[in-house]
């Protein structure tokens, strides 16, 4: 209960799979939002770019049905609604203390907005994205900022 009261005094972000049934939140600001155009993100959405938002562990919570996971390889592990099958959040070893959000599961997903890319090497030569954000060519933990620490 006083989790909850505590919550609710802090900026909560909320989102959902299609069903609703497996929801997610986080209290505080979001770390860090961009697009990821790798394989592994492409294809676990179906989609041609994937939208991401990354929040430290220690504000998050499932809500609603824990998530079914995937250990898509080693140390990286996906999380999805057991019944729409909806793709919502994505955990790894080397991102330790962090959680990455699917910004297209958010309930207001037109909040969000992302501020570089990433993995831009592998971008879809027929996708035209026509942005002036930040474009690293590959993951965050080649970025020159150091995206992946969410220890305080």
């Amino acid at each position: 209960m006083l989790y909850q009261q505590k919550m609710e005094h802090r900026m909560t972000t909320r989102g959902h799979c299609l069903c609703k049934k497996t929801s997610w939140e986080f209290v505080e600001e979001i770390s860090w939002g961009c697009y990821c155009h790798c394989n592994d993100c492409r294809r676990n959405c179906a989609a041609p770019v994937v939208a991401w938002l990354g929040v430290p562990l220690k504000n998050f919570r499932w809500t609603g049905k824990t998530p079914k996971t995937f250990e898509s390889s080693k140390g990286v592990y996906r999380h999805f609604c057991a019944d729409c099958g909806s793709p919502l959040g994505f955990e790894a070893q080397h991102y330790k203390g962090g959680m990455h959000l699917y910004a297209a599961s958010m309930e207001n997903p037109e909040d969000f907005e992302p501020t570089f890319h990433v993995n831009y090497h592998s971008k879809l030569p027929w996708l035209n994205m026509l942005d002036d954000l930040k474009k690293h060519e590959s993951t965050l933990l080649h970025a020159p900022e150091d995206l992946s620490d969410y220890q305080d």
